[in-house]
C-alpha cells in the first residue's frame, strides 16, 4: 500500500512538473497594463504553465526599443530550459515579430495574438497627425500604419507556430467607419491575418476586452497544448 502511494505521488510530481516546465510570457497592449490579463494570467496558472506578465510603458519609446526591453526580461524570468510560448494582445503581437526578426529566444513554444495589427491599422492612418493621438499612443502607436514602410509591414511571415484570434465586434462606430469591416473597433479581421500562420479563428468580441472572455482563453490554452484552436465549438 506504501508502495502504491508513493508511486502515485511521485506520478503527480513528475507530471505537475512537466507542465510547470512551460512558460507563459503575457505581452499586453498599447496604453494597457498587465492588470489587462490577469484573468489570463490565472487560468494559465491553473493549467500548470509558470507565467510572466509584466507591464511595459508602451506608450514612452518605439517599437524596437519596448520589444529589446521587455521581452529579454521576460525570458529570464522563466524557468531554466523551460519552452518559452507567448500570448499577446494588439502590440504586444508586433513587439515579438519585432523581437524574433532580429533574435532568436532558446526552446521557443507556440504564440498565439489576440487582435494583432499584422498589417497595421486603418486609424493610425486617419490620426496620425492628430495631437491628442499622438499623446495617448506614443511613439510605437504611430508605427502601426498600413503604408509598406510601417512596421508591422516590414516585418515579414511568421516563422514560428502562430496562432491568431480576431475579434468581429465594435464598441466604438466612429473608429469603426476608418475600418474594412469586420473589425474589432481598432483593427479589421482582415489586418491581424498573417502569411505562416498556423490557425486563425474570429469571435464575436471588441478589441479592448478580447483577452477576458472565457472561451477567447479557451482558445488560448487549447493552441498552447495542440497548435491549433478548437473550430468544433
Amino acid at each position: 500500500m506504501k508502495a502504491f502511494l508513493l508511486l502515485s505521488l511521485l506520478c503527480t510530481f513528475f507530471v505537475t512538473h512537466s507542465i510547470a516546465s512551460d512558460c507563459v510570457i503575457l505581452l499586453h497592449g498599447l496604453a494597457r497594463s498587465d492588470n489587462s490579463f490577469s484573468k489570463m494570467e490565472q487560468k494559465l496558472n491553473e493549467e500548470g504553465y509558470f507565467v510572466i506578465n509584466k507591464s511595459y510603458p508602451s506608450t514612452k519609446h518605439d517599437i524596437e526599443t519596448l520589444a529589446n526591453d521587455i521581452i529579454p526580461r521576460s525570458v529570464a524570468s522563466c524557468p531554466d530550459s523551460s519552452q518559452v510560448h507567448f500570448v499577446t494582445h494588439s502590440l504586444g503581437g508586433i513587439l515579438v515579430r519585432q523581437y524574433l526578426s532580429e533574435h532568436s529566444v532558446t526552446n521557443l513554444g507556440r504564440v498565439v495574438m489576440l487582435a494583432p495589427p499584422n498589417k497595421g491599422s486603418e486609424i493610425t492612418d486617419e490620426m496620425k497627425d492628430n495631437v491628442l493621438y499622438k499623446t495617448v499612443n506614443g511613439p510605437a502607436g504611430l508605427q502601426l500604419g498600413t503604408d509598406s514602410l510601417s512596421v508591422p509591414n516590414q516585418l515579414g511571415p511568421a516563422n514560428f507556430e502562430l496562432g491568431i484570434i480576431a475579434g468581429t465586434k465594435t464598441v466604438n462606430p466612429i473608429l469603426s467607419q476608418m475600418l474594412p469591416n469586420p473589425d474589432d473597433g481598432k483593427v479589421s479581421v482582415e489586418s491581424t491575418k498573417l502569411n505562416g500562420m498556423a490557425d486563425h479563428i474570429e469571435v464575436p468580441y471588441s478589441h479592448t476586452f478580447i483577452m477576458n472572455k472565457d472561451d477567447v482563453i479557451e482558445q488560448v490554452i487549447h493552441f498552447l497544448k495542440n497548435g491549433s484552436f478548437n473550430h468544433t465549438e
